[in-house]
């Protein structure tokens, strides 16, 4: 066990052997860090937390009570195999959450961006792969080998199906099923997932330039009515557009993935 002399740690936590807690790390009361953890400086593990696995967490994340960070994956085929979860730096994983580590068959790691959040209940399953800025709300569910672009937000009680695409900047409403990929900036709502415009409101409090919305704007109408099938209109939009965003959708959509696409309305 190597626990920097900066670091506090309460009498009732246990630190098994062979963790490794940096500098200005906080382990409350009841909590546990397991033999193979590495906390980055500044990290804080509340009280009732585990933290396990072959896991690292990055610089000044918090762990609230109860979350359970690093567990063997919820996969029936997961054979004891030595895997690993890595969260990146001012992460907020809140109460009850879980976090599980990479599946041999999925690549072996789960990866966290960083500044992330996710709300009371949330869970990221094995070898998916979530992005910086990210936000899950509560009860919120990204199956396994799911890929979550940078700056999404996915709403209360929403499932995302494995394998599923979500492109950076996107949108998922509340109480939303997702089982197809979803382009970059885009909005889902509804039950089952439903492409229902740009996500406009993220655009603009990103600062993005209005001349590059409107490019999206246009690039969304050729999208949803050009001439030619979904796959066509995006390799025509690919070859004609000056737009950074909408080269990043064109991208997105001429990508190799394992679904199909929620397509404009």
């Amino acid at each position: 066990m190597a626990v920097d002399p900066s670091a506090r740690v309460h009498p009732s936590a246990v630190v098994e052997a062979g963790a490794r807690i940096g500098p200005n790390c906080q382990i409350g009361p009841f909590s546990v860090i397991g033999p193979e953890v590495v906390l980055g400086e500044g990290v804080e593990v509340k009280s009732h937390a585990v933290v396990t696995g072959v896991t690292e967490i990055g610089a000044e994340t918090v762990i609230f009570p109860f979350a359970c960070v690093g567990e063997v994956p919820q996969d029936l085929k997961f054979a004891g195999e030595r895997t690993r979860l890595i969260v990146g730096a001012r992460c907020r994983i809140r109460e009850g959450a879980t976090l599980n580590a990479g599946t041999a068959g999925g690549g072996g790691v789960t990866q966290v961006g960083d500044d992330c959040l996710f709300m009371t209940g949330a869970h990221v399953g094995h070898d998916a792969r979530v992005g910086n800025g990210v936000i899950m709300a509560n009860q919120a569910a990204v199956a396994g080998h799911c890929v979550i672009g940078d700056n999404v937000i996915i709403g209360g009680l929403s499932g995302i199906h494995q394998f599923v695409r979500i492109g950076r900047g996107a949108i998922i409403g509340a109480v939303t099923m997702v089982t197809n990929d979803v382009m970059p900036h885009g909005l889902v709502q509804a039950p089952r997932g439903a492409l229902e415009g740009l996500n406009l409101v993220g655009l603009k409090r990103r600062g993005v330039p209005r001349a590059e919305i409107t490019a999206l704007r246009a690039a969304y109408q050729m999208l949803a009515q050009g001439e030619g099938s979904f796959l066509d209109r995006a390799r025509r939009l690919a070859d004609e557009t000056e737009s950074a965003h909408v080269r990043e959708i064109t991208d997105f959509i001429l990508a190799a993935s394992d679904r199909s696409f929620l397509k404009p309305q």
